[in-house]
């Protein structure tokens, strides 16, 4: 015999109970919304890396209650992003405390090595990223922002839009 019962258990469980605590992620999203993973704040990177783990300690359960306990707690860190992104448009202060703000790391051709010490961002990796965006000289460059999600936008060409910039904060 190739398979044991209990290998066959194992397995069965594992497709089974993971597949179930996946459609029970798909539920929650269509409910609250796509919005509940994406990267906007660093709540919502939390979020994700919780739901992770959540998915994979659901699919690893040998009894109901060690199934049904990550589902609820699915449950609940979606209630919390939503009240979170309530909280966000409606509280004054509950956003700075949820939201990195951005960070000029570059404008007009000169890099702001004082932002790069703050960030912690290297100036190679800065560079890597103004060739990803197929930056061919500093002075197409008009700004460089390390975006609150982590994200380093670059903008360039012959003019910047001052609305573009605005609320990215500079070093100090």
């Amino acid at each position: 015999m190739i398979f044991s019962a209990v290998a066959a258990d194992v397995t069965a469980r594992g497709i089974l109970l993971s597949c179930a605590a996946l459609v029970w992620v798909i539920v929650l999203v269509r409910i609250v919304g796509l919005r509940s993973l994406s990267k906007m704040t660093p709540f919502d990177f939390v979020m994700t890396v919780a739901l992770g783990s959540l998915v994979a300690a659901a699919s690893q359960a040998d009894d109901w209650v060690k199934f049904s306990q990550p589902l609820v707690a699915m449950a609940g860190l979606f209630a919390i992003q939503w009240l979170a992104a309530r909280l966000r448009k409606s509280a004054s202060g509950f956003e700075g405390l949820v939201q990195n703000q951005p960070l000029l790391l570059m404008r007009n051709g000169k890099i702001l090595h004082e932002a790069l010490r703050q960030s912690r961002v290297t100036e190679t990796d800065l560079i890597a990223k103004l060739r990803e965006a197929n930056v061919l000289d500093f002075s197409e460059v008009r700004a460089v922002v390390l975006e609150a999600t982590g994200d380093v936008s670059v903008l360039h060409g012959e003019k910047l839009n001052d609305q573009l910039i605005e609320g990215v904060r500079t070093a100090s």
